[in-house]
């Protein structure tokens, strides 16, 4: 069992970087590979809507997304971390997102997410919210801690005196490895969820 862990924060390091290392010394803990992949710092255009992807199955920028891909393909879950700019998260992050989710034809169905936010003091819940809207249109299961998945600080050092924050991502770490492992149990025993043929319905008739 493997997830992946996105730091979207420019800094290799710093706030971000914390709190997933946090969350992925718990699943190991449990047993369960993590794969740290920095984004943060690469120059990561946004989706053009050429719709390229859907008849190549990958998207037309061939850099860390189609990287990354194949990875969550082949993944039990995967955790996004960001820093907080302007009560939203990094836009580098955001680009990288919309592509990947966009552009990857695998099925996310039960593949198990979850979102970490980091700021020096506001705009956590409204960051958290946003990365949360990938994972609900995919049909994957989001764990879940004590409270919103944030830590506070300016620094990595002062992260690591938010004991709260950390608590946090301890409790996160453990309840996605109990998520992942009783889905794979699930999906042995009686396979994934039935799907209906999608509908799409526009607002203009």
């Amino acid at each position: 069992m493997k997830v992946l862990l996105i730091n979207g924060s420019p800094n290799a390091k710093g706030c971000t970087y914390t709190a997933l290392r946090e969350v992925g010394k718990i699943l190991n803990e449990q047993g369960i590979e993590t794969e740290m992949i920095h984004i943060g710092n690469k120059d990561i255009r946004g989706c053009l809507g050429c719709r390229k992807c859907k008849t190549t199955g990958k998207c037309v920028f061939d850099d860390i997304v189609n990287e990354t891909a194949a990875k969550l393909e082949q993944a039990d879950g995967i955790v996004i971390g960001s820093p907080v700019y302007y009560a939203s998260a990094n836009g580098t992050l955001v680009a990288f997102l919309d592509r990947l989710f966009y552009s990857s034809p695998a099925d996310k169905t039960m593949k198990v997410g979850a979102a970490v936010v980091s700021a020096r003091r506001g705009g956590c819940s409204s960051t958290f919210d946003q990365l949360n809207k990938y994972f609900t249109i995919s049909g994957m299961p989001v764990a879940s801690s004590q409270y919103w998945n944030s830590v506070h600080g300016n620094t990595p050092d002062e992260v690591c005196k938010d004991e709260e924050g950390l608590q946090i991502m301890r409790t996160l770490g453990r309840n996605m490895a109990f998520l992942i492992k009783r889905i794979a149990l699930g999906k042995e025993k009686f396979g994934l969820p039935e799907k209906e043929p999608r509908v799409g319905t526009n607002f203009i008739r």
